[in-house]
């Protein structure tokens, strides 16, 4: 089994249909909130470079996405899936690693956030560096929170006025704060 992780390029166009069906069936088995995507979005996400492909021999394995918010402010890693087939070989951590990079390579000074109710998403968050925040530490773009709207536990956002809800909100420093923490983080053991 040969996995490769691409950055997504134009030709990676002909996953949209499939990816967007991962994203429904795992939502159907799930039972959870997974927000709905049609394939003309992502298709514009694989187009334009804003994405990671998972394959492996060829066949769609994973994916996720990147959007920005608030004039690039903030950043959203999005849309992680990978397909039931090729679970349990670390490959949502490698393309959560690999997004994660990109966000940071494309948008140095944005603050990098997400939303899920996965323990697993949450764990390998944690490990790139993500800490939980209040949904107000969010961008409060309404483009934003319009994507919640084909979840299923969409009520319970507009009911608590996007305050909280099942998922859980996680932010990292951007790639320049985070450069800057470890400068005064060496700072601080030179000088101690």
């Amino acid at each position: 089994m040969k996995i490769q992780i691409h950055v997504a390029q134009p030709e990676h166009a002909v996953y949209a249909q499939p990816i967007c069906d991962l994203m429904a069936e795992s939502a159907k088995a799930r039972g959870t909130g997974i927000a709905t995507r049609k394939p003309e979005y992502v298709e514009e996400k694989l187009k334009s470079g804003k994405a990671i492909v998972a394959l492996v021999d060829g066949e769609l394995a994973g994916f996720s996405y990147i959007e920005t918010w608030s004039h690039g402010k903030y950043v959203a890693n999005s849309g992680l899936i990978v397909n039931p087939k090729f679970r349990r070989f670390g490959l949502a951590r490698k393309i959560k690693a690999a997004i994660f990079n990109l966000s940071r390579t494309k948008y140095p000074d944005a603050k990098i956030f997400g939303i899920t109710t996965s323990l697993p998403v949450m764990k390998i968050n944690s490990d790139l560096g993500y800490k939980p925040v209040t949904f107000s530490e969010l961008t409060q773009d309404d483009a934003f929170w319009a994507g919640c709207n084909s979840c299923p536990n969409v009520d319970i956002l507009n009911r608590n006025e996007r305050r909280m809800c099942l998922c859980t909100a996680m932010m990292a420093p951007s790639g320049n704060e985070a450069k800057q923490m470890a400068i005064d983080l060496s700072e601080m053991i030179i000088e101690g």
